[in-house]
């Protein structure tokens, strides 16, 4: 049977900083990598996608992602992004699952939206899927259980590291850390060393610490679908 996806991007790309301004990035968006891999790979499996927004269009692309030697299929991707779905436009129910790619935009918008912790609740208390990669792990932390517990509370899960913030030397910037929140909300938070591929599964919560566990991730849910 055909699984239905939903991929959840941000529309955050920057915004003009201040000197004394704190928690400001002036460019920033999805990471390329963390959509495009995965989204090539449920592609190639016959997984009909829907990739949304909060405002629908441009979903912009962290330009740290864009390279030269990025492969000639992720054009794509790319113009995909540029025309996202408006996610109140959309039937969330509809599907079996969903995904959140990562970069540091997430922080700036998906993390203050009520509508987002009200879709991964009921992806994850239907016992659907519920996954991110590295900054868009942020979509799980409001979330909670029908008994009101934080989904993630002894749960597994993993996202970019505070190691990795300061390594890419983004702590200052960003409003909040992932993995203290994470840890604050009781999860079980497992992190490898920086930039290693790592993914973690515990019942149907899938995350990705890092660009570099794309194809790993992808390939975890796409085992979640065939169970």
């Amino acid at each position: 049977m055909t699984k239905n996806l939903l991929i959840i991007t941000t529309n955050f790309s920057g915004k003009y900083c201040e000197q004394e301004d704190s928690h400001c990035i002036k460019e920033t968006g999805v990471y390329l990598e963390e959509f495009a891999v995965p989204y090539l790979i449920f592609e190639k499996s016959n997984i009909n996608m829907e990739v949304v927004s909060l405002e629908g269009g441009l979903s912009p692309i962290d330009k740290n992602s864009i390279s030269c030697s990025n492969p000639d299929d992720w054009d794509k991707c790319i113009k995909i992004l540029r025309n996202t779905r408006r996610i109140y436009d959309i039937d969330y129910k509809m599907y079996d699952g969903v995904y959140f790619p990562g970069g540091h935009g997430p922080l700036f918008d998906i993390a203050n939206s009520n509508l987002i912790t009200e879709i991964v609740e009921y992806f994850y208390n239907s016992g659907k899927l519920v996954s991110a990669i590295c900054h868009g792990v942020v979509a799980l932390i409001n979330a909670k259980t029908t008994c009101g517990n934080p989904i993630v509370h002894n749960k597994r899960v993993t996202s970019f590291t505070n190691k990795e913030e300061d390594i890419a030397k983004m702590s200052e910037m960003v409003p909040l850390s992932i993995e203290n929140e994470l840890k604050n909300r009781g999860a079980d938070y497992i992190e490898f060393k920086p930039w290693a591929e790592h993914v973690e599964v515990d019942e149907n919560i899938i995350t990705g610490q890092n660009q570099n566990s794309a194809t790993l991730i992808a390939e975890k849910i796409l085992e979640f679908f065939a169970e």
